[in-house]
């Protein structure tokens, strides 16, 4: 099983389809305005169900920013850091 999720990680996984680097993630940018569509969400969010997060596509769709993203999956995963 892969490692336990981590903001860390969380925004390289952002970046990697944002085409950007980790630390220009604009954590409170909305989802659909910084670009991923539902196909790169979908993909995204089997990656993070991989490391042990109980999240669905409907949950992340109520989200309207990374940041809430984060918190959701931080909440799912235990609340570890």
């Amino acid at each position: 099983m892969p490692a336990p999720l981590t903001l860390d990680a969380f925004r390289a996984d952002l970046a990697e389809y944002l085409y950007q680097r980790p630390d220009e993630v604009d954590l409170d940018e909305h989802p659909l305005h910084a670009g991923l569509d539902s196909l790169r969400i979908v993909t995204l969010l089997e990656r993070w169900r991989e490391t042990g997060v109980d999240v669905t596509f409907v949950d992340l769709a109520e989200c309207t920013s990374f940041a809430q993203w984060w918190e959701l999956l931080r909440a799912r995963r235990g609340g570890t850091t």
